[in-house]
């Protein structure tokens, strides 16, 4: 049985990432498993404990930082957020392939442990169309706005240290980009998994 492939979406608030990830996940051909984070945050309106997030306390999210079962972690604004690494190392095992959607930092961890991990970072078409979005969606003040879009060009003096990147400028052309490069990389471990393991 080959092993599963672990792909690691990152990339600029506002890109599309999530939407990107929920199109991959909602498509049963693509066999994905995505990775539920953890968090120490509280649970909002419209969340679900289990799909959205992880729900859990600090102490105990500590814990687990001690104990070694987080594959990444990261503080934003006084929470925890990270990855669990028993839930991704079993399903990799199980040769089901999964799919993590982090920030930068905690992609390049994950890249540490796991160094046949597929990074895939999605960047917009331009910062102007980068802005709209954010103001659009209506959920940031103006300066949140703005330190949003510097951690964008921070994020992207990163992106080389990405396998893929995709330009999210059409959403049904991004994802079926996104959709072919895992197909791609899949394959590719198929058959490096059977050359291993033939006799000769």
């Amino acid at each position: 049985m080959s092993r599963g492939v672990l792909f690691v979406m990152s990339g600029p608030s506002g890109t599309g990432k999530g939407t990107i990830c929920e199109r991959l996940i909602a498509n049963a051909d693509n066999n994905v498993f995505l990775s539920v984070s953890s968090t120490t945050r509280e649970m909002r309106k419209g969340e679900t404990d289990g799909v959205t997030y992880n729900y859990t306390t600090v102490e105990k999210f500590e814990k687990m930082i001690a104990d070694g079962e987080m594959l990444e972690y990261a503080k934003y604004g006084g929470n925890y957020y990270g990855t669990p690494k028993k839930a991704v190392a079993d399903m990799l095992s199980a040769g089901r392939s999964v799919l993590l959607e982090i920030e930068v930092q905690g992609a390049l961890k994950v890249k540490d442990i796991f160094p046949d991990a597929v990074l895939m970072f999605v960047v917009p078409p331009s910062m102007a169309e980068l802005k709209k979005r954010l103001t659009e969606r209506g959920r940031e003040t103006d300066e949140q706005i703005k330190e949003r879009m510097e951690t964008a060009k921070w994020e992207f003096t990163k992106s080389p240290l990405y396998s893929r990147i995709f330009v999210n400028d059409s959403l049904d052309d991004c994802v079926k980009e996104v959709e072919d490069a895992m197909r791609e990389e899949t394959e590719k471990r198929g058959l490096i998994d059977k050359l291993i393991s033939e006799n000769y």
